[in-house]
C-alpha cells in the first residue's frame, strides 16, 4: 500500500477498514509450539494488537555504536507475530535517523514512515519505522507509540533486549523481533502470508 504520497484521513479509514475484514488463519494445530514455563506462543497474542510496556532495557547498534538505548520501551504484540519493540525519540540518536518517502499502512495503527539508520560508515535502508500519528479508534493505545522508532533488526548489526541478542521474524517484511522464550510458528515465511 505505497504511492507517492501518504493517504488523506478518509483514504486510510477506507484501506484499514478493508484490511481489517480479513479474518486470519491459523497453522494446523499440530505445528503450534505448546509454551512451557518462563515462554510465550505468539498464537496467545490478541488481534487487534496490544501495546505492552517492557521490563528489560533495549539497545540498538549500527556501525559499531549504539544507536538507540532505553528502559522505557514499549512492544506491541498481534497474533501470529513476533513482539515489535518500540524506543522513545529521546532515547534515540535522531541524528542517525533520516526519514524517506517509503510508508506502509498497518490496518491497526494506520500509517508508519520508513527511515534509513546511518552510524559508524554504515547505511541501514529503511532500518527503522515510526508512527506519527496512530489510529486511535479502536481504543488499544496506540497513539502512546506515535513518534517512537522501532528498528529492523535483520538491518542492524546488533538489537538486544536485557543481555539477549535477538533474532529478526522470518521473511524480512515484518520487524518484529524473535526471543528465546518465544514460541510459534512465526509468520513470515512463504506460506503464511494468510496468518
Amino acid at each position: 500500500m505505497r504511492s507517492r504520497r501518504p493517504p488523506s484521513s478518509s483514504e486510510l479509514v477506507a484501506l484499514v477498514q478493508a484490511a481489517r475484514v480479513h479474518a486470519g488463519g491459523r497453522p494446523p494445530a499440530s505445528r503450534i509450539i505448546v509454551p512451557g514455563p518462563g515462554q510465550e506462543s505468539v498464537w496467545d497474542f490478541p488481534r487487534p494488537p496490544r501495546v505492552e510496556s517492557v521490563a528489560l532495557p533495549v539497545r540498538v547498534e549500527l556501525g559499531g555504536v549504539t544507536i538507540a538505548r532505553t528502559t522505557r520501551a514499549l512492544r506491541i504484540v498481534e497474533t501470529a507475530g513476533a513482539p515489535c519493540y518500540y524506543l522513545p525519540p529521546d532515547d534515540c540518536d535522531l541524528g542517525a535517523l533520516r526519514r524517506t518517502e517509503h510508508w506502509t499502512v498497518c490496518e491497526w495503527k494506520g500509517a508508519a514512515y520508513a527511515y534509513d539508520v546511518r552510524a559508524g560508515g554504515r547505511t541501514a535502508a529503511h532500518g527503522a519505522w515510526s508512527y506519527p500519528a496512530p489510529l486511535t479508534d479502536l481504543g488499544m493505545g496506540y497513539e502512546r507509540v506515535a513518534g517512537w522508532f522501532a528498528f529492523y533488526a535483520s538491518r542492524m548489526d546488533a538489537c538486544f533486549l536485557g543481555d539477549e541478542r535477538v533474532r529478526s521474524q522470518p521473511g524480512g517484511f515484518y520487524g518484529g523481533w524473535v526471543t528465546q522464550n518465544l514460541t510459534g510458528p512465526i509468520k513470515g515465511e512463504p506460506g503464511t502470508e494468510g496468518w
